[in-house]
């Protein structure tokens, strides 16, 4: 079937049936849904070349790569580009990525715009000092952020989830608990959502006045290996009178660095430590399946995938026309790793109220 057949079989301009395929505004979500149905119920197959010549796009949304020695494939990453292309897919939009080391970056988005090879392009891995809203901005490439800078252009778009209050009210939790020795084993300070994390750790803390200097913590990229290394060093030569009662962690790929060193040390959770992690939900990483379920703060990687794919779509298409500013709230869910602080702690915090009464 061609478009003119669908046309006709529709009872509708050649014109209206094309834009309502290519996602333009003005066609109504009514009709949208009308053609799309029919289309995929007659198999039609628009022809990519006559709709890039017709509309003037290229069919294709980008991504800077960051690629170099010090660059591993994170798996972070490979979840999220899992539902990015799962929905480009089903808006049958190709995905274009560009190598760039990062001394580099700008040149790979200054040829992106002098190309005219993708639509748009997506910006991930937000960095406290982001330089590259206002670049893009300049070269005129329509974009949409995954996180939030923490000193931003003003007016972007952006979807995010609410990584201050996530790790806020995990430390609350273990607050209410009564630890008050705590590590928290961040990402990598650089980028904005482990300053976020950290800036929700310590409002816990001073919301219940304790002072953030009490807090063992601790900045780097999110892998087992250093998770395993950071537990060694805060658990496996400390006096147990001041070693922490819990871990907050960034990443269930730190925490199985974590749980590797808490068992060799033979230490349990959560009676002699309590676990709290962030689950990204990796569908081969599952915090159920540990010996000790692990208590989390969830947020779908994947999903915000999709999602930013659908609206940078809308965002080129004209369909969504504000800086729409997306942030998703993040689910508390305690399992087994997490429990009261240990007895003895409990009886040093008990002696310290009686002297001070």
């Amino acid at each position: 079937m061609n478009l003119k057949q669908l046309s006709a079989l529709l009872d509708l301009s050649q014109t209206t049936v094309s834009r309502a395929l290519n996602g333009y505004p003005e066609v109504s979500e009514a009709t949208r849904r009308r053609v799309l149905e029919a289309a995929h119920r007659h198999g039609y197959k628009p022809n990519s070349n006559a709709r890039k010549l017709a509309t003037g796009r290229a069919g294709s949304i980008g991504y800077v790569l960051p690629v170099g020695r010090n660059i591993d494939l994170d798996p972070h990453f490979v979840e999220f580009l899992s539902g990015l292309g799962e929905h480009a897919l089903s808006r049958e939009i190709d995905l274009s990525l560009t190598p760039a080391p990062y001394e580099r970056e700008s040149e790979a988005y200054h040829r992106i715009a002098a190309s005219r090879s993708v639509d748009g392009v997506y910006l991930s891995s937000m960095r406290n000092d982001e330089q590259r809203i206002a670049l893009v901005r300049e070269l005129g490439i329509p974009f949409l952020a995954h996180g939030r800078a923490l000193k931003p252009e003003n007016g972007y778009a952006f979807v995010d989830i609410d990584n201050e209050g996530a790790f806020h009210d995990a430390t609350r939790l273990l607050l209410q608990l009564g630890h008050q020795r705590l590590a928290f084993i961040n990402g990598d300070t650089d980028f904005s959502f482990a300053m976020h994390r950290l800036d929700g750790v310590r409002r816990a803390m001073a919301d219940r006045g304790l002072p953030v200097a009490k807090l063992q913590h601790h900045s780097a990229a999110m892998n087992e290996e250093n998770g395993y290394r950071i537990a060694n060093m805060l658990f496996r030569d400390a006096d147990p009178a001041i070693r922490p009662t819990a871990v907050l962690s960034a990443s269930m790929f730190t925490t199985l660095g974590i749980v590797r060193a808490l068992n060799q040390l033979g230490l349990k959770m959560p009676d002699d430590v309590s676990v709290i992690t962030h689950d990204d939900v990796f569908p081969f990483l599952k915090p159920e399946s540990f010996s000790v379920p692990l208590s989390t703060t969830r947020s779908s990687i994947r999903a915000a995938g999709a999602r930013i794919c659908e609206r940078l779509v809308d965002i080129i298409s004209g369909a969504e026309s504000e800086p729409v500013q997306e942030i998703w709230p993040v689910e508390l869910i305690v399992r087994a790793s997490t429990g009261p602080a240990p007895a003895e702690h409990r009886m040093v915090r008990r002696r310290t109220a009686e002297t001070a009464e």
